[in-house]
């Protein structure tokens, strides 16, 4: 914590200035530093959180447009009510799922959803101001309907796992009301396809009302046990105050009991004690580390990231699903763990949040499953993941086989145990390292040698396994980079505990004796005669270069080769998807090229993150947006190897940085401050006392302080780096020899600003007005391509390739900008124009222009234009056929793709969507268009419309 930091920063430090090669000077040769300072009261933090807030400014329409909430456990997202008068506040739990494994973790042991909160108004809903509140972990504004209006203020309790409503209405609204809407108890993958022959559906939710006004809903489980909700509304003076429970339980039914409970509890305490203890919780939680930098966007991206974390994970919380603890219609209703899982930790440990760590905990729990995983005659030495499960790490079937199975993706569990090395060496807690790293890695690196096989080169090779989502090779890169790492891992860990094993002179053999990684003109191959050949968004046959670091850039041998398999990979557009950005970005970041880094990560954003940071590939994917401040990290300070690397890829034009309790692996806390493009001082904090080594990225002659005692032993070691000598506890303070550092960590200037993250009012680009088409999409004619099945553009299934097209909502031709939706998988993103009237807002405009296509052919739509004093104007206009060479009808091609979707896959064929325009009466007050369905079987697809004055 920062208080904590400045508290053990006293004054009466010693110094000792180095020169290369030598030992530290006796203390006392040069001025004590200054005792560190800021962001240690609450307003420091408050006023700084505030700056990252999200703010909304209309109302959400979407999970992926609405505040969000969360404990691990309890999950909310505020958006509008589809279809209805009212506005939804989701309710789900990341322990609710399935139980009948027998099923697959697609449906057997699938998250299941809970329900939804709506507030139903006595209007209807016309706008919305609402914001985040980081620092406090709420929402909180006003929703303003066509009666009056309603303000709010929303938590997810930190300690108690209620959602909690405060509401004060005002006289037209006097009479709103709330209402809980239980969802059917079936797995979320239902939006893709039918649940499994002989399945039985879990019985309807029964909801009865006890006498105090408690509601109680409880879910029976076909597989045993209950999901129950509770929630019961009180009035105080002029506000509503609403609690809401829930809880699961299997085998047993006492969830029903706590879900009561809970909800009794809170309704007997003031609302200011709930208030209290949940806000002293997020504000102990933002104290443990400070990163500040000048790119407004990536700042406040990095701080949502966080309360994101905190809002899905804890150590204590069922392990996150892909979803997080948020549910909505998605394919991914499980827990991944061939990529998934490990990316959303990552940014725990440099955060120094362990708190919220669950992976060691569950593989430790669950370690008789991950041994019962495997067909019998593997299950006495070995263990294994198999690719998705529910938070207990079960399913059906085993985990594949090398050279025999379809699919043998064998890799994961070593891949989630790399995790679990990470937390050791964040922490140096040796009882992770005894209790769950080396026994399950030893069983891990056993499955692997039950086929590992002698060549005729002499050399140990790998049947075929299966590098992740990509295919099968025979000495797949995937799992030879995983394996050398155990090996090596296994022979530290003994060394570290101070055993013997039988097994280390095998471990050492496969090190020396491995076959290296396949690799050919345009770098790492998927395995031995299986090129890297078409766009992939995993990185997993580059695992060795990260996060493994077996491969990496400080050798100066295999740079060439990792710049050419970066940009071979990077280079084939079509299914790249958000991590592969987040990979590049930490790839680049490896290589020293910050402004590469920069550059990814904004690319990520631009075409990806949605305005409520969340992210989709299908259906909602957690794991993205957090692995972005992972990438931020390792733009700031990494600690692989044996060196910690202070500012190792800082952008040209990020000249201020600060960076406060940071942790690295061998347990220190790192500090530091970037001026003016100088680093001016690293502050180095052991926790464990381990021995270390620091980048610090100064120039000339260093100053080393200590702090409460001398100045620990230190040797300069050349090329920018020290080791010093600190005991655990001990603290020093390094920076350019005659300097007086001001050590206080504070935020930085912002010389890049951006908005908020949220909803603006409706962007305007000087004098445009973008019409919101939202509640007038009829039509899916996008999809993914990870499914090609839920949309259907043209009436044969076609459909435009999402990850072609504009993902962020908003797209810009000749510039006019258009509000664009591309949402996740089934969402409606277009208007089939067949009569429709479409309210706009009133204004004297001089054109409209329209982003839309035909789809079986060109066509000509005739349009209706409604002006405020009453009358009407016939208009006309045509859009060309999607899959024309070029605009037939004096339109431009304002978004265009190089496939196309079919039922079966994509096609080659380039497809547009084309940006028309058409004159108005600029006299006349316009109020309304119509959309006249075109003569003939071919029909208008409209996108987007907006308006110029």
């Amino acid at each position: 914590m920062a208080a904590g930091a400045a508290t053990g920063a006293a004054t009466g430090v010693a110094t000792g200035v180095g020169v290369a090669g030598a030992a530290a000077a006796q203390p006392g040769a040069a001025a004590a530093p200054a005792v560190l300072t800021g962001m240690r009261t609450d307003r420091e933090w408050q006023e700084f959180l505030s700056g990252q807030d999200l703010v909304w400014k209309r109302v959400p329409r979407a999970w992926y447009e609405g505040p969000f909430l969360g404990n691990g456990l309890l999950g909310s997202i505020v958006y509008q009510e589809p279809g209805a008068k009212a506005l939804r506040f989701t309710v789900h739990h990341s322990e609710v799922q399935d139980h009948r494994p027998q099923f697959g973790h697609n449906w057997g042991v699938a998250r299941l959803p809970v329900g939804n909160l709506r507030l139903r108004p006595v209007g209807t809903i016309t706008g919305a101001d609402l914001r985040l509140d980081l620092w406090n972990a709420e929402v909180s504004g006003t929703v303003t309907t066509d009666k009056g209006s309603i303000e709010l203020r929303a938590l997810v309790h930190n300690d108690r796992t209620l959602l909690l409503i405060t509401a004060r209405a005002s006289a037209g609204e006097r009479d709103f009301r709330w209402e809980f809407v239980p969802s059917p108890a079936v797995s979320p993958r239902i939006v893709r396809e039918n649940p499994p022959a002989g399945m039985e559906p879990n019985p309807d939710p029964v909801t009865t009302r006890e006498q105090d006004g408690t509601g109680v809903v409880v879910q029976s489980l076909v597989a045993g046990g209950q999901t129950a909700t509770a929630y019961r509304e009180r009035t105080l003076g002029d506000v509503r105050a609403y609690v809401l429970a829930v809880a699961h339980s299997h085998p047993g039914t006492d969830a029903e009991g706590r879900a009561r409970s809970a909800v009794r509890k809170a309704s007997a305490l003031p609302v200011s004690s709930l208030v209290r203890t949940h806000r002293e919780w997020w504000h102990r939680f933002y104290r443990k580390s400070f990163i500040s930098v000048p790119d407004g966007m990536l700042q406040s991206f990095y701080w949502i990231q966080l309360y994101k974390l905190a809002s899905a994970a804890r150590e204590h919380a069922p392990v996150m699903a892909t979803t997080g603890p948020w549910l909505e219609p998605t394919p991914w209703p499980a827990v991944w763990w061939n990529l998934n899982v490990q990316l959303e930790y990552w940014a725990v440990h440099g955060s120094n949040h362990l708190e919220l760590d669950a992976v060691p905990r569950t593989l430790a729990e669950h370690t008789d499953t991950l041994i019962g995983a495997l067909r019998p005659e593997y299950r006495a030495d070995s263990a294994g993941v198999r690719r998705a499960t529910d938070a207990n790490c079960d399913t059906s079937g085993t985990v594949t086989i090398p050279g025999v199975s379809t699919t043998p993706e064998v890799g994961n569990l070593p891949w989630a145990l790399h995790n679990v090395w990470l937390t050791y060496r964040h922490t140096m807690d040796r009882g992770v390292l005894e209790d769950v790293l080396y026994p399950l890695l030893r069983r891990a690196v056993n499955y692997y040698l039950h086929f590992l096989y002698e060549g005729e080169d002499g050399r140990l090779h790998l049947p075929t396994t299966h590098s992740p989502e990509y295919g099968n090779a025979p000495d797949c890169n995937y799992d030879l980079a995983l394996l050398r790492w155990s090996c090596a891992t296994l022979l530290q860990s003994i060394d570290l505990l101070g055993v013997r094993d039988d097994l280390a002179t095998k471990w050492r053999d496969v090190l020396e004796r491995l076959t290296d990684h396949p690799v050919d003109e345009n770098g790492f191959m998927i395995g031995a005669g299986v090129p890297f050949a078409k766009s992939h968004r995993h990185y997993s046959h580059m695992l060795s270069v990260y996060p493994l670091y077996l491969v990496n850039w400080e050798q100066p041998e295999h740079r060439d080769l990792i710049e050419r398999s970066l940009t071979h990979w990077i280079g084939f557009e079509g299914a790249l998807r958000g991590y592969s950005f987040t990979g590049a970005a930490s790839i680049s970041a490896q290589m020293g090229r910050g402004d590469d880094a920069r550059t990814y990560l904004r690319d990520l954003i631009a075409r990806f993150v949605q305005p409520n940071t969340m992210y989709y590939e299908a259906g909602p994917v957690v794991e993205t947006p957090l692995s972005a401040a992972q990438s931020l990290h390792d733009m700031l300070c990494q600690s692989w190897g044996d060196t910690i690397r202070i500012f190792p890829a800082v952008p040209r034009t990020w000249q201020d940085v600060t960076l406060h309790d940071f942790r690295t692996q061998g347990a220190f806390l790192i500090s530091a401050v970037r001026r003016g493009g100088t680093t001016r001082w690293v502050r180095v904090h052991s926790l464990a006392g381990q021995p270390c080594r620091v980048r610090h990225s100064m120039t000339g002659r260093l100053t080393v302080a200590g702090v409460s005692g001398p100045a620990p032993a230190w040797r300069d070691l050349g090329d920018g780096v020290v080791e010093l000598d600190l005991d655990r506890g001990a603290e020093a303070v390094m920076y350019p020899a005659g300097s007086r550092p001001d050590l206080r960590v504070a935020p930085v200037r912002v010389t890049e600003p951006a908005e908020r993250w949220g909803l603006p009012e409706l962007p305007q680009n000087g004098s445009i007005t973008q019409v919101d088409l939202t509640a007038y999409y009829d039509n899916d004619g996008i999809t993914t391509e990870m499914y090609y099945g839920d949309g259907d553009f043209d009436g044969a299934g076609r459909t435009y390739p999402m990850a072609q097209l504009p993902q962020t909502g908003q797209t810009t031709d000749q510039g006019i900008a258009f509000s664009f939706t591309n949402g996740s998988e089934g969402t409606k993103n277009n208007v089939v124009a067949a009569g429709q009237e479409i309210a706009v807002p009133q204004g004297a405009y001089t054109k409209l222009h329209v982003l839309g296509a035909g789809d079986t052919a060109s066509v000509t739509v005739s349009a209706v234009l409604r002006y405020a004093d009453g009358t009407t104007e016939a208009a006309s206009f045509g859009l060309t056929h999607w899959l024309a060479s070029g605009p037939e009808s004096g339109e431009t091609a304002a978004v265009t793709t190089r496939q196309i979707h079919t039922r079966t896959g994509p096609l080659d064929l380039k497809a547009a969507v084309f940006h028309q325009a058409i004159a108005l009466d600029a006299n006349r007050q316009l109020v309304a268009v119509t959309l006249t369905a075109p003569p003939g079987a071919a029909r208008a697809h409209v996108f987007a419309l907006s308006l110029k004055r």
